[in-house]
């Protein structure tokens, strides 16, 4: 069984975030956009304030050439880390946010 089955049998029995955020990340590391962001859409489902979600599907956004969506997802993540009271994963989201804006 190859890693990405693995993760995938793993993810598939859970309720919980972070199983498919592993998936999510060895989608992109495959260089399979599409299934990275809809697994990034997972795990925003099953717990909308895991905050790293967020930061990585806005960087896959924004390395795709997708800025619109990627300010976005990363403006949707800092209210989150905001609220959360995750400053830094708040300000790494700013710092890209604003190489979207140059």
């Amino acid at each position: 069984m190859s890693r990405i089955e693995q993760l995938e049998k793993i993810a598939a029995k859970s309720k919980k975030p972070l199983p498919w955020y592993g998936l999510a990340m060895e989608y992109r590391s495959l260089g399979d956009v599409e299934r990275a962001l809809a697994t990034f859409a997972r795990v925003h489902e099953l717990d909308a304030a895991y905050v790293p979600a967020y930061f990585m599907c806005g960087q896959l956004l924004a390395e795709g050439g997708r800025a619109e969506e990627a300010r976005a997802e990363l403006e949707r993540g800092i209210a989150v880390a905001r609220q959360v009271g995750d400053d830094h994963a708040l300000g790494e989201m700013r710092g890209l946010l604003e190489t979207l804006d140059t």
